[in-house]
């Protein structure tokens, strides 16, 4: 008997971080639904995004494919920004609509291009808003009352309840939370107000062996995020300042993470209760991570592991294992070969990435690769297309963090990280001996051999994707 192409459930959150789920170690935050998909599937420990920007994670996830290759390098939206993403580069939901799936998209999509490959899409223009906000409904601007997070799933559940029960489907839905400002809904505006988040180790960095890493200030959020409370004190001593920061900014993002949980469980619901979960793949992740203190800053884009790891949850019971953990390197370059794998599709030579159907059953391939390449673009003038214009008015184009290009590898043990937009700079990490990044390493004569191959690994991915610029 053939087993029958599953449905896909696609899940994603904007900004949200591995650290911030149950399953994952946090003993905080509640999060019974996320961990609900860790306990019947699998829970990957090595997930990791390939450019720390929104636009860009979104696009490669849809495509399997790096920045330079499907067209998205930045997070670029000015009415003359020239990224696009390159409609000549397939999307796995164009292919499963032509391998006769329905396809559907609801919730937070910030591309500045029309989504296409949906046989429906409603989604935030831009960044959206938490309450009341806009949507755009296959062209037309319509307005919805209420609070973002429980409308995205409204939609997700009224496009299942209409779907043609004839044909699979694929859902994308995707939360704009918990991205800044971590708005929570109403209903959770008190909740963990009597926990004290604990601070990171890296919180009081001095970045004295980083040089980019110290001249990152606007990261540091008691700078950056004290215009977004109304209610701040005014009688704070600089550390009380900024550790009421770091309280307040953590604890409503645990707020609207709690929110994304019970309306994850809505959806998870009600495939139990319509017969769907058996024959369903069921992927959560975010398009990137996040800074929650660590290195006392906020935000994302550094190749530094809060940025860089995602969190990944995929559940599918007929090919599945229940209540594994995968601990091998995996991309978000994955995700387009993996739901293309389980729907029988064959990924076409633009998908850079690999299936992880093989991992979902807890089968290792022996040819498993041994590092992941991340490479982040935006303040990049010549990739951007502008030249000497940009040259000549610099700052019209940088973005509020300003942080140059760069980009790396990363092995089960160690990191290397070319700031390429700064000459010869370089930091190489050792994450065994130094989790938390704070000593670049990268001149140490003990660490000779490893940076030397780390090169020679670095030169090889960029080869292999085809990433020469």
């Amino acid at each position: 008997m053939s087993v029958p192409r599953p449905n896909i459930l696609y899940v994603m959150t904007d900004d949200h971080t591995e650290r911030e789920l149950g399953c994952y170690g946090n003993r905080i935050i509640s999060t019974p639904n996320m961990d609900r998909l860790a306990a019947e599937g699998t829970r990957f420990e090595n997930s990791f995004c390939t450019n720390a920007l929104c636009a860009p994670s979104r696009a490669t996830v849809l495509t399997g494919a790096y920045s330079h290759v499907h067209g998205i390098y930045g997070n670029s939206e000015e009415a003359d920004a020239v990224e696009t993403l390159d409609p000549e580069i397939p999307t796995f939901p164009e292919l499963l609509r032509q391998a006769g799936y329905q396809t559907g998209l609801v919730g937070k999509y910030h591309i500045r291009q029309a989504p296409r490959g949906f046989d429906y899409w409603c989604t935030h223009p831009g960044q959206g808003e938490y309450f009341d906000p806009v949507f755009i409904e296959m062209g037309t601007e319509i307005q919805k009352q209420g609070y973002a997070t429980d409308i995205t799933t409204d939609l997700a559940l009224d496009y299942l309840e209409r779907r043609n029960r004839d044909q699979p489907f694929c859902l994308v839905y995707q939360f704009k939370a918990p991205h800044r400002p971590f708005t929570p809904a109403p209903r959770h505006a008190e909740l963990y107000s009597d926990i004290q988040i604990p601070k990171p180790a890296s919180y009081d960095d001095d970045y004295a062996t980083r040089r980019i890493a110290a001249q990152a200030e606007d990261m540091r959020f008691e700078i950056s995020l004290a215009d977004d409370y109304d209610d701040l004190p005014a009688d704070l001593d600089p550390e009380e300042h900024r550790d009421w920061i770091y309280q307040r900014y953590t604890v409503d993002r645990y707020r609207a993470i709690t929110g994304v949980d019970e309306n994850l469980g809505r959806v998870l619901d009600y495939l139990d209760a319509a017969d769907l979960s058996e024959d369903t793949l069921v992927i959560y992740t975010s398009d990137h991570g996040y800074f929650l203190g660590e290195h006392g800053w906020y935000d994302k884009r550094f190749m530094y592991e809060p940025s860089l790891r995602i969190p990944l949850l995929a559940r599918y019971p007929r090919r599945g294992k229940a209540g594994h953990v995968a601990r091998e390197l995996v991309a978000n370059i994955d995700f387009a070969a993996t739901i293309l794998d389980s729907a029988g599709i064959d990924a076409p030579a633009t998908v850079q990435g690999r299936s992880l159907c093989p991992l979902l059953e807890g089968r290792s391939p022996d040819d498993w690769r041994q590092s992941t390449y991340y490479a982040y673009y935006e303040n990049s003038w010549a990739l951007h297309g502008r030249g000497d214009e940009a040259m000549a008015e610099p700052y019209r184009y940088f973005t509020p963090h300003r942080i140059g290009p760069h980009r790396g590898v990363r092995t089960n043990r160690y990191k290397l990280i070319d700031y390429y937009g700064e000459g010869e700079y370089w930091e190489f990490f050792d994450l065994w001996e130094d989790p938390e990044e704070l000593h670049n390493l990268y001149g140490n004569a003990e660490y000779a051999a490893q940076i030397t191959a780390l090169k020679e690994d670095l030169g090889n991915r960029r080869r292999e994707y085809g990433d020469l610029t």
